[in-house]
């Protein structure tokens, strides 16, 4: 969208992982889409896709943002956290967000820190998969966050800003995001779906007084023949009524008591 309204040519690395709404928004725009996976493989190639635009970029002289790497990724995100400090002070006492590059999380904690929420506990989400916090690396469905084994984790996740991190599964995140469209309208991304999840857990155990900020980086409608789409949830076996029901107690428990 920015290199349309600029005149930049564009060009997107894509792997088979990759929601064909986004492909299609991209193409849109007029953007140039090269898929770097052989045909029928859904797998992660982030390191296949940095590789080639590195190459890219040096043989067209063209910019690569580099995302991993490049910290004004997270320094792009000053101008979020001063709003929600302006909007909720600095007695927020929780930041929950997912973790891909690490820039809006890292960025936003950083600057909500600077701002004088000292007290601020950050948990980081990644996908069960993914390796940034550990762990064995697998294929996930989620896209935008988490890391796949073998691929680079850049400085821009600086682990000494993130005070937790924890693993949201495909059912746990997609069938979230499901319930909230369902019950709540909210159209929210797959991933994003994961970082409620985990901030409805890490409810369970935080002071009463406690004031959560949960990043919502993901909207929903780019996920309408996966997520939201029954045929590709069964097939993928990612359907999980427990997870539904789980939500119901939960947010029922947290509702606050209707007035007379």
């Amino acid at each position: 969208m920015l290199a349309a309204e600029r005149g930049y040519r564009f060009t997107a690395l894509v792997d088979n992982h990759a929601a064909k709404e986004k492909i299609s928004n991209m193409k849109a725009f007029g953007a140039e889409v090269i898929c770097v996976s052989e045909a029928g493989d859904d797998s992660l190639s982030t390191d296949i896709r940095d590789a080639m635009a590195a190459k890219l970029a040096q043989e067209q002289g063209a910019f690569w943002t580099a995302q991993h790497n490049n910290f004004a990724n997270s320094r792009g995100y000053t101008g979020l956290a001063q709003e929600v400090f302006y909007e909720l002070g600095e007695h927020i006492s929780h930041l929950v967000g997912a973790v891909g590059t690490g820039g809006s999380l890292c960025g936003t904690t950083r600057a909500l820190r600077d701002l004088g929420c000292h007290q601020l506990t950050t948990i980081g989400v990644e996908p069960v998969g993914s390796v940034i916090f550990g762990g064995p690396g697998l294929n996930y469905h989620q896209s935008g966050t988490g890391t796949p084994e073998g691929a680079e984790i850049g400085p821009v996740i600086e682990y000494e800003l993130i005070d937790k991190g924890v693993k949201v599964t495909d059912k746990q995140a997609f069938n979230t995001a499901r319930y909230l469209a369902k019950h709540y309208a909210l159209m929210v991304g797959g991933s994003a779906g994961g970082v409620i999840y985990e901030a409805l857990q890490a409810l369970k155990t935080a002071p009463a007084d406690s004031l959560f900020v949960v990043l919502i980086c993901d909207g929903g409608e780019k996920y309408l023949d996966t997520v939201f789409n029954d045929d590709w949830m069964a097939k993928h076996d990612l359907i999980d009524i427990n997870i539904e029901q789980e939500l119901d107690d939960l947010l029922t428990q947290y509702k606050p008591a209707a007035r007379a």
